[in-house]
């Protein structure tokens, strides 16, 4: 999708001033006429859906771009065919707009394929590539190490027309894979590993989804990456720390290839329709999101699914992006964590904790309150005539009006919480207990009158009686007791399916291994609890993916795949408080 419109960039503009080093960098750019516009890209490998990670890049990239009135691309790097899938193109694209984003360009490193070749070709002719024979592991034992220099492939001085032949032949198909790797002539002694003649193209009979079975090669990702930011004029190309080692071979491949003036290289761009404006690109480097309780290895995640630790790749227990939606995580939340955690150069750790209460204060202001009763306990209202029924009005919000009022139905029959009642309250327990008294929710005053028991002493029912005094509207109804609690009417509740989720992992670090466990051990197996629950019908009937609170209990979301009006299905998305943090003095 393309847009002259450059404020386009993003559809949630925002009038805060953010002030860090890359926005520093760019308003500096701006104020010396070094750009006059600012181009910023998004350019994940469709190989897997985004994750929580990737929501720190959507936002840093698509944001500079909507507060600098510039352009920012969604751009699939597909370079690796057999990992990439249309169907992770799709979830990309649907994850970056369900975030609030939009983007002026969608482009595919496939896009440039005759780009990259074209270059390499240049690269071999200045004397500065060349094919070698060598197989990967015959490469790395050249390499050297971070303590040792690395040697010179044997084929490393082949003459530029035998490796113009080489390199055309490997275009034809002539080789077999793995049999021959088109390399970058640099140092073989560089301290920094990343310039000992890196791999340009490798051999990969394999069909690729945009091109099929055009191209038996394929550019390698640090050569494809830094090459497609140059063509489409991208000023600041906006990577996490791990990329700040291949800098100088971005830039070396950026300034031999030089792209702006070689106009005979991109000439199959313009022809197939596509803008296309050469530029000299500047890397520059964060640090990425990392969360306690969270793993983000793509491996890894495609490892839960693949070995049924989860149900899919949106799973709610997943830190995917789809997984946080169908949780019921919100994007304004997820923007919200991105603003507070910040942009440094200094890699951390954020508290899970810290996640989770982003989306409590946006939901707290954008949920509508209902009512329902997880673990039931029936409770009966004696002194109200057999078959009563009335209506009460409820407000949608306590601190919103404009969320209006709802009609709540309400009987003699009653369900509430199994944990509001005690029968030896703990000290501190404000609650219903046996000639205890509480306050009902929206009604008034009851007093439990008779604890009723089944064969093996559990119980089954309570008997009340409601101070029709304290009724609203009534003189007692600003009698003071200490406890409130929620409840269903029962004749009128519906059935439901609530999933309760949790964290995934028990631990604060799953990948650490320093207890000598590996990461699928700290697996938490209470993530996930199905419960069968009782809800007012105003929370049944609404759409999949609408959000509430449940008084007293959290923030719940009508599932997007399971809910059905007539067979509705819960998620949790988060408790109404940070139920893991540690207890005083501990």
């Amino acid at each position: 999708m393309s847009t002259e419109n450059p404020a386009a960039a993003t559809v949630t503009p925002t009038a805060v001033v953010h002030q860090d080093f890359i926005r520093q960098i760019v308003r500096d750019d701006l104020a010396t006429g070094k750009h006059h516009a600012v181009h910023t890209r998004f350019p994940p490998e469709p190989n897997g859906y985004l994750h929580i990670g990737h929501a720190k890049a959507i936002c840093l990239s698509f944001g500079i771009a909507g507060e600098f009135k510039g352009w920012c691309n969604l751009r699939l790097d597909d370079t690796n065919p057999g990992k990439e899938d249309p169907e992770f193109v799709e979830g990309i694209k649907d994850d970056v707009r369900w975030l609030g984003f939009e983007w002026h360009s969608l482009r595919h490193a496939s896009d440039y394929f005759e780009v990259f070749y074209r270059s390499a070709l240049k690269l071999i002719e200045d004397g500065v590539a060349y094919v070698d024979d060598l197989n990967a592991e015959e490469m790395r034992e050249y390499r050297g190490t971070l303590t040792t220099a690395g040697r010179n492939s044997p084929h490393r001085e082949r003459s530029v027309e035998e490796n113009l032949d080489l390199f055309r032949r490997m275009r034809a198909g002539e080789f077999a894979d793995g049999a021959k790797t088109l390399r970058a002539k640099i140092d073989m002694s560089a301290g920094n590993i990343n310039l000992r003649d890196p791999a340009i193209y490798r051999i990969r009979k394999i069909a690729h989804q945009n091109t099929g079975d055009a191209w038996p090669i394929y550019p390698m990702y640090d050569y494809a990456h830094c090459l497609s930011d140059a063509m489409e004029g991208i000023t600041h190309s906006l990577c996490t720390l791990e990329f700040e080692d291949h800098r100088p071979l971005y830039d070396w491949f950026v300034d031999k290839v030089d792209l702006p003036n070689h106009p005979e290289l991109w000439q199959s761009v313009v022809a197939a329709g596509l803008e296309a404006k050469p530029a000299k690109p500047r890397q520059i480097e964060f640090s990425r999101l990392n969360l306690s309780y969270c793993i983000t290895s793509k491996r890894k995640l495609a490892q839960l699914v693949s070995e049924n630790f989860v149900d899919g790749w949106d799973d709610p227990r997943m830190n995917t992006l789809r997984g946080l939606r169908r949780r019921g995580f919100t994007p304004a939340g997820l923007r919200l964590l991105i603003e507070r955690v910040g942009v440094s150069k200094q890699n951390s750790v954020i508290d899970y904790a810290i996640l989770e209460g982003c989306i409590r204060e946006d939901l707290d202001a954008t949920a509508a309150r209902r009512m329902a009763v997880l673990d039931p306990l029936k409770l009966v209202l004696t002194n109200l005539p057999e078959g009563h029924e009335e209506t009460l009005t409820f407000a949608n919000h306590p601190k919103d009006d404009s969320f209006g009022t709802r009609e709540v139905p309400f009987a003699r029959e009653l369900w509430i919480e199994q944990d509001d009642f005690a029968e030896v309250p703990p000290k501190g327990f404000h609650r219903l207990k046996p000639e205890g008294e509480v306050r009902l929710r929206g009604v008034g005053i009851i007093k439990c009158e008779q604890v009723i028991k089944d064969a093996d002493g559990k119980v089954i029912e309570l008997r009340c009686t409601l101070d029709p005094e304290t009724r609203h509207g009534m003189p007692g109804a600003d009698r003071k007791v200490k406890g409130t609690i929620h409840w269903v009417s029962a004749k009128h509740a519906v059935a439901t399916e609530v999933r309760i989720y949790d964290r995934l992992f028990s631990v604060a670090a799953p990948d650490s291994e320093e207890d000598g466990k590996s990461w699928l051990d700290h697996v938490n197996p209470q993530a996930k609890r199905v419960v069968q629950t009782w809800l007012e019908p105003a929370a049944a009937n609404v759409d999949p993916e609408q959000r509430f609170q449940f008084e007293r209990l959290g923030y719940f979301v009508a599932d997007r795949v399971d809910h059905r009006a007539d067979a509705p299905v819960f998620n949790r998305t988060v408790t109404l408080r940070d139920v893991w943090a540690k207890p005083a003095g501990q």
